[in-house]
């Protein structure tokens, strides 16, 4: 009991050490499309932010300031990833705001047909509307909100994002290689969900509209 009142008492401070988007200078899209093709961001995540494969993220239509956020977690070093640790030399401070504006405003294209069963189905749908109470796990929904939109610039868009990429990203938290978010509050949900878990809910996510 004190724990889960512990976890609850980090979601509601969560928003007091995030970005808000009032913090996030305002970008040239036109820019940001220019920087994509320069910085070669368009080799992963593709021109408009749809990304050509899963083991990148897509970005269309990811919160502006959620995207100024990792950007400028990567180019602090406080978010490591193989991918983008080559990449960020290249990125400017002073064009993280033009890339976030373009990204944040292209539609997403959507993913191909998610392949999942009826269990990882309903055991997905059980963690991101209600939780896990006897984990201590809150549900999903309460921070992404209902249909994975997400809360620029605490929470990250999920909806429409490769199923196998946020499976990476609750990993990487549970196994504490991932440190970039605030007051470990994924940490410590991630930690407490299995690999069965955690595939599940991640393919309901990607699901959700």
């Amino acid at each position: 009991m004190i724990r889960n009142l512990a976890l609850v008492a980090l979601l509601a401070t969560a928003s007091t050490v995030s970005f808000a988007e009032g913090d996030v200078t305002k970008g040239d899209p036109a820019k940001g499309q220019t920087l994509v093709m320069e910085k070669t961001c368009l080799a992963c995540h593709g021109a408009d932010g749809n990304s050509p494969a899963s083991a990148f993220p897509n970005l269309a239509g990811q919160g502006p300031a959620y995207i100024t956020k990792q950007l400028t977690n990567f180019k602090a070093g406080t978010r490591k990833d193989p991918n983008m640790d080559p990449i960020v030399p290249l990125v400017e401070p002073e064009d993280i705001p033009h890339l976030a504006a373009w990204l944040s405003q292209q539609r997403p294209a959507g993913i191909p047909a998610i392949q999942a069963s009826d269990e990882q189905i309903v055991r997905g749908r059980n963690l991101w509307r209600a939780g896990d109470a006897a984990k201590g796990v809150p549900a999903c929904a309460a921070c992404h909100g209902p249909s994975g939109a997400g809360l620029d610039a605490q929470y990250p868009k999920l909806s429409g994002q490769y199923p196998e990429y946020t499976e990476k990203q609750l990993q990487l938290f549970r196994n504490g290689e991932r440190t970039n978010d605030p007051e470990g509050m994924m940490r410590a949900i991630a930690e407490r969900l299995s690999d069965k878990d955690i595939k599940a809910v991640s393919a309901y996510a990607a699901g959700l509209r």
